[in-house]
């Protein structure tokens, strides 16, 4: 993984200087090499910062083709790139390193755009094309890998990072409207926390001439819809085949001229990839534990049970609420969103233990719950939805051990307290997906806090009519089962926007780590979505199929375990430690008086009443109060102002 940058001005020269400074601030992406190219006429300018995981020797970027008319720049990892090198040399090629990100470059030549569809991995990359005078610029599937872009009179940037862009000239505001959808969890899929910065979608390319500029989709979760004929699989035959394929997709991410390390939990996503990983290495795996000292939010324990079963090396790296204050503000810089947990904070540590044991590359579990329905709230949304037949009685006790088992997740995946009508979404989808009414219930607890001047600008906003608008519903999400809804939305929305990038790409790379996720391999992807739902969650169990087919690999104790969401201890429950302490500073403090959403004094008195507060509602709260933290994290080191509204 690396770090790219790109301008393109319309007519007048680029700033050099500017270029320079973008690439500058990306050092913590590429610290092995740092090199940038522009066009002879001045216009164009791509610069890149390299961190050698491939091709140690000759990989360096921006790359061009034979006869200079293309170069590009890349971000990211293309898989089994020697089969397509060894046909553009046959095709006539001529390659000039051994790299995976070369393959882009001259697959461009022979199939312009569609390219796309040739490349597996996780990448970002802006390429330009001289003789048509064009700006190309992509993003992975899923959003693993970010790209950012703003229009400054007559220039357009593009960075893998907002901060980079801040460098260049892009001024630093926030953008009031994607900070209230922000904290309904429902920020647009091309917008950030900040005034006129965009991101390239999951699954987007832009296009950028002299007169034109366009985001075209080329891939989407395509899920079957209720009574779609599909291939007539058994449930055995289901299981094979996703063993087989994920398999491959490990085995095609173990490669690399680096050592390889794995992200550990206790949980049955990263077990089975370490389960597997070790079947394919001579040499144990170097393995990295999180744990927490307190006892429902630690793990330690069963990935030492994994560890031994796989042979593994292991490394824990312990994690304590001072630990978490002194790097919070950090991981929030590297992530540039909100956070609602510290849980970045500690994968910002883990990170930093990973490179100072000289590993460059991990292997990551991201995505499963994802394209197998591991969250709770998917699973509160089976027994709503998919109820037909269902004792009612039996029904509301499921439901009850559900939230029973889940209490740590209450106010995060689980909606707590008074729910917000949500009339709007039953009016487009026929029903609520869990999650957004989750959120949208905390939406109600950030507008008791909003300052009188915000809430009166967006007093009558509906946060979910803005977010649905955004997608083809007709088209991509009607007539599907609820729960394959449910996954869409939050797969182009929690996932990338904040998943992604606080707990990977943001706080990995903060450190030069380069994450690589074989669940989001889009193979697998496409193998899981026709699945059939009872597949994925089959009563109170998630991720069925994949338990099943990752059972030769695990232990007992994982293979039975259900999902435990990977979260920090809230601070709230722990008034006597620095992260607390930080909290009540920071939203008492001038940072937080400065931040123009907010009520300060009614912050200061919810702060003031969390003594009071019984164990379950302080958890709900802490996310809340989390968000604002970060908030103000985010404008104190941004220096972060408010655009002038008429």
């Amino acid at each position: 993984m690396c770090g790219i940058v790109a301008l393109f001005s319309k007519q007048e020269p680029i700033s050099e200087t500017s270029l320079q400074q973008a690439i500058a601030r990306l050092y913590h992406r590429g610290p092995d090499g740092r090199k940038y190219w522009i066009a002879p006429h001045l216009r164009v300018g791509l610069g890149h910062t390299r961190l050698s995981i491939i091709d140690l020797e000759t990989g360096i970027q921006p790359i061009a083709n034979e006869d200079e008319t293309l170069h590009i720049v890349v971000n990211g990892e293309f898989y089994d790139f020697e089969r397509i090198q060894q046909d553009l040399i046959r095709s006539g090629h001529r390659l000039k390193t051994h790299s995976d990100s070369e393959i882009a470059l001259h697959l461009y030549e022979e199939f312009g755009t569609q390219c796309l569809h040739y490349l597996r991995g996780e990448f970002a990359f802006v390429l330009w094309d001289e003789r048509n005078e064009l700006l190309f610029a992509a993003r992975d599937r899923f959003g693993i890998k970010p790209l950012y872009y703003a229009t400054i009179g007559d220039t357009l940037y593009l960075a893998s990072e907002v901060k980079a862009l801040f460098a260049a000239g892009v001024p630093a505001q926030w953008d009031a409207e994607s900070f209230f959808q922000a904290n309904n969890a429902l920020l647009e899929h091309d917008r950030t926390l900040f005034q006129n910065i965009y991101q390239v979608p999951p699954g987007y390319f832009l296009l950028a001439s002299r007169n034109h500029m366009q985001l075209i989709r080329y891939w989407d979760f395509n899920y079957p819809r209720i009574g779609e004929q599909l291939p007539q699989y058994t449930e055995g035959e289901y299981i094979e085949k996703l063993r087989y394929t994920l398999n491959e997709a490990i085995q095609l991410r173990l490669r690399a001229d680096v050592p390889i390390g794995c992200y550990l939990s206790g949980g049955l996503d990263s077990s089975t990839l370490l389960g597997m990983a070790a079947t394919h290495t001579a040499e144990p795996i170097h393995a990295f534990t999180i744990s927490f000292v307190q006892e429902e939010y630690d793990e330690a324990a069963i990935a030492r049970e994994t560890a031994a079963l796989t042979g593994a090396k292991l490394q824990i790296i312990q994690v304590q609420q001072s630990d978490l204050a002194d790097h919070f503000a950090d991981s929030v810089w590297h992530g540039e969103t909100l956070l609602n947990n510290a849980a970045s904070a500690a994968k910002y540590l883990m990170s930093k233990a990973v490179r100072d044991a000289g590993y460059k590359v991990v292997l990551t579990g991201e995505g499963a719950d994802e394209i197998f329905g591991g969250y709770a709230h998917l699973r509160r949304d089976m027994l709503l939805y998919n109820a037909q037949g269902q004792d009612k009685e039996v029904l509301q006790h499921l439901l009850s051990e559900l939230e029973h088992n889940n209490a740590i997740a209450s106010g995060l995946l689980l909606p707590d307290g008074n729910n917000m009508s949500l009339a709007s979404v039953r009016q487009v989808l026929n029903f609520t997906p869990t999650w957004i009414q989750t959120f949208a219930n905390n939406g109600l607890k950030f507008r008791a806090l909003y300052s009188s001047e915000f809430t009166s600008r967006f007093a009558a906003r509906d946060a979910c009519r803005v977010f649905l608008n955004q997608f083809d519903v007709q088209g991509q999400l009607a007539e599907r089962e609820p729960v394959h809804q449910a996954l869409y939305f939050w797969s182009k929305s929690i996932f990338p926007n904040r998943l992604l990038r606080m707990l990977g790409d943001g706080v990995e790379m903060a450190h030069s780590v380069e994450g690589r996720l074989p669940f989001l391999d889009h193979h697998l992807v496409e193998l899981a979505s026709k699945m059939p739902v009872s597949l994925k969650i089959r009563g109170m169990t998630e991720k069925y199929v994949l338990r099943e087919a990752a059972r030769p690999f695990l232990n007992n104790t994982v293979y039975q375990r259900q999902k435990h969401p990977f979260l920090a201890p809230p601070c709230t429950l722990k008034p006597n430690e620095r992260l607390y302490q930080l909290l009540q500073d920071t939203l008492r403090s001038s940072v937080m008086t400065s931040l123009p959403f907010f009520d300060q004094a009614a912050v200061i008195a919810l702060l003031d009443k969390l003594p009071e507060m019984d164990k379950s509602i302080r958890t709900a709260v802490d996310f809340v109060l989390m968000e604002i933290l970060s908030a103000c994290i985010l404008q104190e080191r941004f220096c972060l102002t408010m655009p002038h509204y008429p």
